[in-house]
């Protein structure tokens, strides 16, 4: 009895929903097409603020920081060695950048980072691109008509070659 009942109530809840689905489109309903409607600026937000980036087993990882402003790079690569990574996303981030005296500066897509001394990375490892994502985001936050993609990042250490320049897209995705 319970089965002629359930399959009844399937049989009838198909029927109902294939005579709800034909009324689709059935009759005109007054809703006509529109051209391109403008509506604004595009969206912002997460997106567009400074991001901190950590190493993992599985590469490196942006980490917003919604309520964190900065006048210049130098103050991003504070940030960035002084941020303790956050240990609830459960990716085992830690942060390997271990950088002595340095000075920072950008204008457009270009990044040169000034080291007092040597450079520990070798230039394509995570400790690099931590540095050159971090600075390739707060260079097109703090000069908007730059995008993080194009900036390309150059470490020049004191008595040493210039390593770079670097692009954040060279580190992502290992």
């Amino acid at each position: 009895m319970r089965l002629r009942r359930a399959a009844a109530a399937a049989v009838l809840g198909s029927a109902l929903g294939a005579a709800a689905l034909t009324g689709c489109g059935a009759a005109p309903t007054g809703v006509q097409p529109t051209g391109v409607v403008t509506a604004g600026e595009p969206a912002t937000g997460l997106t567009r603020g400074l991001r901190l980036y950590f190493a993992s087993p599985n590469g490196l990882r942006a980490v917003p920081l919604i309520d964190r402003r900065i006048d210049d790079l130098n103050g991003a690569l504070k940030l960035l060695g002084a941020a303790e990574p956050p240990a609830d996303r459960g990716e085992q981030l830690v942060s390997l950048v271990r950088l002595g005296g340095y000075s920072a500066t950008g204008s457009g897509d270009r990044v040169t980072v000034r080291l007092e001394g040597p450079y520990g990375g070798s230039g394509r490892d995570q400790e690099t691109g931590q540095v050159v994502c971090t600075l390739a985001r707060a260079q097109s936050v703090l000069d908007p008509r730059t995008r993080a993609d194009d900036v390309r990042v150059t470490f020049r250490p004191t008595g040493g070659e210039p390593l770079g320049p670097f692009r954040c897209a060279e580190f992502l995705g290992r």
